[in-house]
């Protein structure tokens, strides 16, 4: 691969849902550990950065031999804030000091599943494919073509044209892991979003993948990482 490339996982302190989300203890150590250690681990970036407002989550970062060159300001700390401001705001501020990356991965805080082979693969596709992103996702359990709203006490079928065919001659639709993004820093810095018209996919299997907004999200996490890594 050719030219500089940088990690970036975003953490910021102010988890409303699950307080103190981005370092609490997960199978024994922070959350945000995994993330930084499989980054690092891939041996594709020249800087693994962590971007944050809060003091604790920097000290967690450092000792696990990310760069926490500077701090979040507080518009890209607040709860309105997208991902794309985030990065955009790491990237001007690395230009300021005169680093230019020619490719970039977003990293998410709360990706125990993230593993250095993915973070390489993606890479790679990013570089091979001359796409825009590169993004995980994986199968929905069932189509969601097929899916119900309850209006007024009644189930009704979301998309009715679809009621009467079977699920298996359906398409199959995908979801985003919730893990990564791999990505071009000059599109994102132009087009200010990482989903653009050209975007590929690495498709992960459904055992690899947990989404984690609840405590019960977080317990079920829990026990699929024990039950991968165990032994």
């Amino acid at each position: 691969m050719e030219g500089k490339a940088i990690a970036i996982i975003t953490a910021r302190g102010g988890s409303k849902r699950i307080p103190k989300k981005n370092i609490r203890d997960f199978c024994g150590r922070p959350i945000i550990e995994y993330s930084i250690q499989a980054a690092i681990a891939s041996k594709v970036f020249q800087e693994v950065m962590v971007s944050t407002e809060d003091e604790e989550i920097a000290e967690i970062a450092v000792r696990n031999g990310a760069k926490v060159p500077f701090l979040r300001s507080l518009d890209t700390a607040g709860d309105f804030a997208t991902t794309a401001d985030v990065l955009i705001e790491v990237l001007e501020q690395y230009q300021k000091i005169g680093k230019h990356f020619s490719r970039a991965c977003c990293i998410y805080p709360t990706a125990p599943f993230v593993t250095a082979k993915r973070l390489r693969e993606s890479m790679e596709l990013l570089e091979e494919e001359e796409t825009d992103a590169v993004l995980p996702v994986t199968a929905f359990s069932f189509p969601p073509m097929r899916g119900m709203y309850i209006r007024e006490g009644k189930l009704q079928y979301c998309y009715p044209a679809y009621a009467a065919m079977r699920s298996q001659d359906l398409e199959t639709m995908y979801h985003d892991c919730g893990q990564f993004c791999c990505f071009k820093p000059d599109v994102l810095l132009q087009k200010r979003t990482l989903i653009t018209e050209s975007v590929k996919a690495l498709i992960v299997p459904e055992q690899e993948v947990q989404d984690i907004d609840t405590l019960q999200d977080w317990e079920m996490a829990e026990r699929k990482y024990q039950l991968i890594h165990a032994g």
